[in-house]
């Protein structure tokens, strides 16, 4: 009986990103790190494979990265927007993010993308 695996291409299929994406996560999540990406069913001349399965696993174990305002990643386009507008404004960082989550408390059925906008749209 054959087994069908999944390879690095098929994972990022599955996961809808890159491939290149999946090797940087098995290169910065090694095994020994408090986040490690799964690891492989098989090994078949050096190219890792998982069982489809495994997908779910994969999925809950992205799920559970760091995102964007939690120790990792670039900001959104419409907070850098907004950052150069208070920067141009004569607001430091620190100031126009705490402005930010100010504003977001006071309003929270905006998101993110639109309080930025409408702070944007106040500096002019």
């Amino acid at each position: 009986m054959t087994r069908h695996y999944l390879g690095v291409v098929g994972v990022a299929d599955a996961l809808g990103v890159s491939r290149h994406a999946v090797h940087k996560w098995r290169l910065r999540y090694p095994g020994d790190s408090r986040h490690p990406f799964p690891e492989p069913d098989v090994e078949v001349d050096g190219a890792p494979g998982w069982r489809s399965d495994q997908v779910t696993a994969i999925v809950r174990w992205r799920d559970g990265l760091p995102g964007r305002g939690a120790g990792g990643g670039r900001p959104t386009a419409a907070r850098q927007d907004y950052l150069r507008a208070a920067a141009a404004r004569g607001l430091d960082r620190a100031e126009a993010e705490r402005a930010l989550i100010t504003f977001a408390e006071e309003f929270p059925e905006m998101d993110e993308a639109q309080l930025c906008a409408w702070l944007i749209e106040k500096f002019s």
